[in-house]
């Protein structure tokens, strides 16, 4: 190493250096850990790829423009995340090793917390356009025992690629959440996934776009399943044959989590109801982790 090497490596270590003297005084062991290897690995990574001015300027830009983008309906820092695989990495660090448990995957940006109950066999999709889907299953604990307490949250994007949430109207549709019966069963009518493309008109679609990455999503319908004495499950269940299970631009396909649509035409349904057109059904068991589980 010649001597002018030597000089600006030391003077970029003593940066580096400084910045983690800061934070000596941190009351909070976990923090004190959390950020010093945070500053580590980021100036390690300004380091190794030699980082300009103006690509630091152009990082501050990106994420400006996520902040003001960002609203109660929108949270492009979590499409940040999951596109950069980092939602769905923690999501593999925190979720419990249990081989039984249903897998886990990625929370996403457009769950609410005041969606609408609906009755066990009642209507989920509430207007939202699609195909009618009847989406029944069982929550169990990890021995198969039933789960009759609990309480299933469930979102979707309607047959154009969109949530509720999405439009400006402020309606509810296609979403909602219903408590299982006491043997731990569920059943409920929403309307069919389909593949649809995370929003990409801001700074995280540009993104995608400089790395020649698309912004397509499989058809997939999210839960969210809370129960007494269990650790609460976030998961999906995707469509089996979508063309874009191998491609999904946030990285949360999971080979157990895809199960297969049916269809069937205009005709009697499983709850007793005569369908007035052609209609679909998908049948999945969610399986949870006591508390303490790993």
């Amino acid at each position: 190493m010649n001597r002018e090497h030597s000089v600006a490596a030391d003077r970029e270590q003593a940066v580096t250096d400084k910045v983690l003297a800061s934070f000596a005084k941190t009351a909070d062991p976990r923090l004190h850990e959390v950020m010093g290897s945070l500053v580590r690995h980021l100036h390690a990574f300004a380091r190794d790829v030699r980082l300009t001015e103006r690509e630091w300027e152009t990082a501050i830009e990106f994420l400006t423009r996520a902040g003001h983008i960002t609203d109660d309906r929108r949270q492009e820092f979590i499409l940040l995340s999951d596109v950069l695989g980092l939602s769905m990495l923690t999501v593999a660090i925190n979720e419990p090793k249990e081989p039984r448990a249903t897998e886990a995957t990625v929370f996403g940006p457009f769950y609410v917390d005041d969606a609408p109950e609906v009755p066990l066999g009642g209507d989920l999709a509430r207007g939202a356009v699609g195909t009618p889907c009847y989406v029944s299953g069982r929550v169990l604990s990890v021995d198969g025992t039933p789960i009759g307490d609990a309480v299933l949250h469930v979102w979707g994007a309607d047959d154009d690629g969109f949530y509720d949430v999405q439009y400006s109207d402020d309606h509810s549709a296609g979403r909602g959440w219903l408590r299982v019966a006491p043997d731990g069963s569920y059943r409920f009518w929403t309307v069919l996934p389909t593949p649809y493309p995370i929003p990409h008109d801001g700074p995280v679609g540009d993104l995608l776009t400089a790395t020649g990455r698309g912004p397509m999503r499989p058809a997939h319908l999210h839960f969210k399943a809370v129960a007494p004495d269990h650790r609460t499950l976030i998961t999906h269940i995707f469509v089996a044959g979508d063309p874009y299970l191998e491609d999904d631009a946030v990285f949360g396909v999971k080979d157990s989590l895809v199960t297969r649509a049916e269809h069937h035409s205009a005709g009697p349904a499983p709850d007793g109801s005569h369908q007035q057109e052609a209609w679909a059904s998908m049948s999945f068991d969610l399986v949870l982790v006591p508390d303490g589980d790993r």
